[in-house]
């Protein structure tokens, strides 16, 4: 103890030489002087020089004598009238009970006029490092149980609006997802049917309504013709619905796919065209036979997978 005293005089004196005739002056100091082990000792360095005169920052390593650095904390400068103090604090910490001795921290600078560095010394500083007293004759305590926090009624109510809210806005914003997801149009799939498929089924609805049956002669042969031409149209590209039945027959003779159904198709238009054109009231066969011709003209003429894949050019020349 005696000698780091004695050491810590030493020091004191050396530095106070050092200042003296400096312009630049560098004051080291501790926000206490005495501390536990492990506590956090607020560590100052302060220098003092002309705005001519430029300083470098001290340079810290991992430790400052005893003490181990545990990080740089801030700096500044503050400007009294031309005289600047330029502030760098640390914080330290201490392991080991002692008197630990926090060693002068050297300065560089240097003035405009000199391309010389100088150095100028903090003073050193002593602090006292301890362990928590222990009085070996008092009685052992019991460990204190837990504390029990009161609840805060307050804090529960803001948590409460702040869930409230969360809520809220997912409510609203799910909402708006299904109003716009049912706002989109659907996508319907489309069914192109083919010629014979068209006929077939308008056949069927024909049958369906039963217009001869009802007295409507005229009506069912009507739309039963125009359901084949419609179709002869589609199937052959004939303009079937705008030609006589002399013009339809004579374009269906030059194809040479429809010998199979030229006999039948000519008795199926004529018997139409004397029930629309002559006034001919057929008999109840005639009018069912009229509806198996229409049947079969279609399901004769019904294009096999090669001729679907390419399909024959009408010959209308």
């Amino acid at each position: 103890m005696v000698r780091k005293t004695y050491f810590f005089i030493i020091i004191l004196l050396v530095g106070s030489f050092n200042l003296f005739g400096q312009t630049v002056t560098a004051n080291a100091s501790t926000d206490k002087k005495a501390y536990l082990v492990g506590d956090y000792i607020n560590y100052t360095i302060q220098i003092q020089h002309p705005k001519n005169e430029s300083i470098i920052p001290p340079t810290i390593q991992d430790t400052l004598g005893e003490l181990a650095v545990i990080k740089k904390d801030t700096s500044f400068d503050t400007d009294n009238n031309g005289a600047i103090t330029s502030t760098y604090k640390y914080i330290l910490s201490g392991y080991d009970s002692a008197l630990v001795l926090i060693p002068p921290v050297q300065i560089q600078y240097k003035s405009s006029s000199d391309t010389a560095f100088q150095i100028v010394s903090t003073n050193p500083l002593q602090i006292l490092v301890s362990t928590v007293k222990i009085d070996p004759n008092g009685k052992i305590k019991d460990i204190k149980p837990p504390i029990k926090i009161p609840l805060d009624w307050k804090l529960i109510i803001l948590w409460a609006l702040a869930i409230l809210i969360v809520l809220i806005i997912v409510y609203i914003l799910i909402r708006r997802y299904l109003k716009k997801r049912s706002l989109k149009p659907e996508i319907q799939k489309i069914i192109i049917l083919t010629p014979h498929e068209v006929a077939l089924n308008s056949l069927h609805d024909l049958e369906e309504k039963k217009l001869w049956q009802q007295g409507l002669i005229k009506e069912y042969h009507s739309s039963i013709t125009e359901i084949i031409r419609r179709y002869f149209e589609k199937r052959y590209q004939l303009p079937a619905l705008e030609l006589t039945t002399s013009e339809a027959l004579e374009l269906l003779k030059r194809r040479s796919d429809t010998e199979v159904i030229l006999s039948l198709t000519k008795d199926f238009l004529n018997n139409a065209d004397m029930v629309k054109f002559a006034k001919f009231i057929p008999l109840n066969s005639v009018n069912e036979e009229m509806l198996k011709q229409a049947y079969e003209i279609v399901n004769k003429t019904i294009p096999t997978v090669k001729e679907e894949e390419k399909p024959e050019a009408a010959n209308v020349s």
